[in-house]
């Protein structure tokens, strides 16, 4: 009963994290007592405890959320120069062009000003050009106390359909405010080190990276093996990441509870096979108690090592359950082990709930539990071996697909080799290598690795690696869970292969198609840029492609493909990039890696190197096309404008207006004055359009009422960053469009807007309404 009641607490927490708003405390502990009354009464005992425990874990995460909201940063302090004092409590993670780190604030010494005690700063070198080549950028490490001036702002993420969601990612790390160093004579480095057990094993961390990068001096992979001890993915490079997602072994390159799981059992099995040969010891200590003591203090200090991370927590917790199990001498039942382990991770850390490894994490236990469940006999460590590869392939199938739209078909032949290898070579070789002070053991889980990498590669380029396919809705989902456990039963169940059909679902139910002359709109929230996706019946078109926000991310990678792998989508018919301003064209390189793209239409010139077999061609006016009945004209610029010297580029953007049964979009890129006047002289009543996405991110530079007057939208968009450093969009201008009675959304506020053009009117989803929880900021 207790296993059963742990798991309605642990559901309790699951409903309080998918609540757009939490519920008001005090209701929810009178329920509790309310509901505590009826355990007295025999007839309504059991359904109390139901309720009693639902609302219990409910109510604990309710407590814990409405705590950490109330450490967030006020409105009114955000992008406010503020002064204090607090000591870098997380190893630093150097960036390209900068570095950022986790601070906890002792002291904040700007009056009236209110700061989380727990933030993220970031420091690049592209700020404040002039000031970096007179003084060399501060150099930050894990236990120091620094006296700062910084700006700050709250947790703020892109909200988009498939996409990642920094502010639930920042609420389970209590990260309640993120910015960046000011440049000030007054910030200096107070103490070297702070003598507080967190940090100091923080300022270990470091210590080990310094070692491993001095002995492994910018080999390929060291960013792995870096990866395995201390945990710190940053060094990883993108075409690595890619190789792991497509052989299905990317869990292994972080600290998982395989390897920690692993390298506990190594521990034990050692200590085991050591202490039963000393009879004096085992007077003192069974082995097994004293093996159970060592393989747990090694989970813990591994752990501890690769900075006790929430994946890595989750993993000690539930690890803890087993040794305090068998320390007790009682009988473990894992399922029961596995529901309490699920209690005291959502007891520490109520959001768990909402990572992807949480699931997959447990949910393989699980399977690989329910595999061996009701079996007759004994197995082969190979045969059980290869039951446990299986039944992890086929039983996490389901959630991979629901969560990444994609799953790894040559996943177990990939992870046959690299779990052995990676879990019982690289990882103790590599912490081995990593204290020890010589290099050659460190050399060794190098060389293990690169070999390993050089098969995984082979794999990862063949064609069938990976399946890709849309996000499935969730009644497919969990009908194919019950196929596959239906597929898991004992061998003699009849008809387990009916468990295939109930699989079916999830793959071949494919999202609604339009009808023909219809057509749906996304605008997604890149920050400072633009990206639209546009989808008639057959045909799909990207316009711009977002920015790049650094050597290891754009929005291409981060934003505009999860969204059009979970729309289903593998090809773009056309691909317009209206100039070349990166907040419009960052994106671009990624979008023609991962997708295959009919054709590419720009207003300058690419070089083909980027193309491949993509067919390119310049925009000008008077360029049209019809998909499936709907009307695609390029309106701008005019051909003879490439030989004009004197535009600029953000006046060259191509302008396509797309008419459909029921409307009409105006995509203006970054057009100014001068190429709105032309439009407004050429086009006339060519111009009128339901809906415009604002020229140049709302700048005072466009928008001229003579323009707005001819378009006359009845929506209007503006893509532009969170408080971002040109102010866009401007007040005025958008004052201008509302005193003209124009409905307006701001991708910053509002996410991504989906428009879809239906006979009865234009039906406009902004996602951070729709998929609102209580964690995202309103505005």
């Amino acid at each position: 009963m207790m296993a059963k009641l742990a798991l309605l607490f642990v559901f309790g927490a699951l409903v309080c994290q998918h609540m757009e708003k939490l519920p008001n405390l005090s209701y929810c502990i009178l329920s509790i007592f309310f509901f505590s009354l009826f355990l007295i009464v025999p007839l309504f005992k059991k359904y109390a405890l139901i309720i009693l425990a639902l609302m219990l874990g409910l109510t604990w995460a309710n407590l814990l959320a409405t705590y950490r909201l109330s450490q967030e940063l006020p409105q009114e302090w955000e992008l406010k120069e503020i002064k204090l004092i607090g000591v870098v409590s997380k190893l630093p993670q150097n960036l390209t062009n900068g570095v950022r780190f986790d601070m906890d604030v002792e002291q904040v010494l700007t009056p009236k000003a209110k700061v989380p005690d727990h933030i993220s700063l970031s420091q690049y070198q592209n700020q404040s050009q002039r000031l970096f080549k007179q003084k060399k950028l501060p150099s930050f490490h894990a236990g120091e106390r620094w006296l700062l001036t910084v700006k700050l702002k709250r947790p703020h993420s892109t909200m988009n359909p498939h996409g990642f969601d920094f502010e639930a990612w920042a609420i389970e790390r209590n990260v309640r405010a993120t910015g960046s160093i000011k440049q000030s004579n007054e910030n200096r480095r107070i103490a070297k080190k702070v003598y507080k057990p967190s940090y100091m094993f923080e300022i270990m961390r470091e210590n080990i990276r310094s070692k491993m990068n001095e002995t492994l001096q910018s080999r390929p992979y060291s960013g792995i093996l870096q990866a395995l001890v201390i945990g710190d993915e940053g060094a990883i490079s993108q075409n690595d990441w890619q190789t792991f997602l497509n052989t299905g072994t990317n869990h292994l390159m972080s600290i998982s509870g395989l390897h920690v799981t692993m390298l506990s059992g190594l521990a034990f099995s050692i200590c085991y096979i050591f202490w039963r040969r000393y009879p004096k010891l085992t007077l003192h200590l069974p082995a097994r108690k004293a093996a159970l003591l060592v393989g747990g203090s090694v989970a813990l200090l591994y752990a501890l090592i690769a900075g006790l991370s929430i994946p890595t927590q989750r993993t000690v917790l539930m690890l803890m359950v087993f040794v305090i199990a068998l320390w007790s001498g009682r009988q473990v039942v894992i399922s029961y082990v596995l529901s309490y382990a699920l209690f005291i991770v959502i007891l520490f850390d109520p959001w768990a709930v909402l990572s992807p490894g949480f699931w997959l994490s447990f949910g393989a236990v699980a399977i690989i539990s329910y595999a061996f469940a009701g079996r007759v006999g004994k197995s082969g460590w190979l045969r059980s071996a290869l039951i446990s590869q299986w039944a992890v392939t086929l039983g996490l199938f389901p959630i991979l697909i629901f969560i990444f739209q994609q799953v790894s078909i040559i996943s177990p032949v990939a992870n046959a080799l690299a779990i052995p290898v990676i879990s019982m070579c690289v990882v103790p070789l590599s912490l081995l290598g990593a204290i020890l002070p010589f290099d050659a053991v460190l050399l060794l889980a190098h060389w293990v690795t690169t070999h390993t990498m050089s098969f995984l590669n082979y794999l990862a380029l063949l064609p069938f690696s990976t399946w890709h396919q849309h996000a499935p809705p969730l009644w497919a989902f969990m009908l194919a869970t019950i196929g596959i456990l239906w597929m898991l039963l004992p061998k003699g169940m009849p008809l387990r292969f009916f468990g295939l059909f109930l699989c079916l679902p999830l793959v071949t139910t494919m999202p609604a198609k339009l009808d023909t002359g219809l057509m749906s709109a996304t605008i997604l929230d890149v920050g400072q840029g633009l990206a639209v996706v546009v989808r008639t019946k057959h045909h799909q078109l990207l316009y711009d492609a977002g920015p790049k926000y650094s050597e290891q991310s754009d929005s291409g990678t981060r934003i505009i493909t999860p969204f059009l792998k979970g729309q289903g989508l593998e090809r773009l018919n056309g691909f317009v990039v209206s100039h070349q301003d990166n907040d419009h064209s960052g994106g671009m390189a990624s979008v023609l890696n991962h997708f295959k793209v009919d054709w590419l239409m720009s207003s300058f010139f690419i070089e083909s190197s980027e193309l491949e077999d993509v067919r390119h061609l310049n925009c000008y006016s008077g360029q049209y096309w019809n998909w499936d009945d709907v009307h695609f004209e390029i309106l701008a610029p005019t051909s003879n404008s490439y030989q004009d010297q004197k535009m600029s580029d953000n006046n060259r953007s191509c302008v396509l207006k797309i008419s459909s049964k029921y409307g009409s979009l105006l995509l203006t890129g970054d057009v100014e004055r001068q190429a709105e006047s032309m439009l407004v002289s050429q086009y006339e009543l060519g111009l009128n359009s339901d809906v415009m996405v604002v020229p140049h991110h709302g700048s005072k530079t466009s928008s001229t009422i003579d323009f707005i007057n001819a378009v006359r939208p009845k929506i209007a968009i503006f893509t532009s960053g969170y408080r971002n450093r040109f102010g866009h969009p401007k007040a005025e201008i958008e004052a201008r469009y509302e005193n003209n009675n124009i409905r307006t959304y701001r991708t910053d506020y509002s996410g991504a807007v989906t428009l879809n053009f239906y006979q009865s009117g234009i039906e406009a989803t902004p996602w951070r309404e729709y998929a609102r929880r209580y964690w995202h900021d309103r505005f």
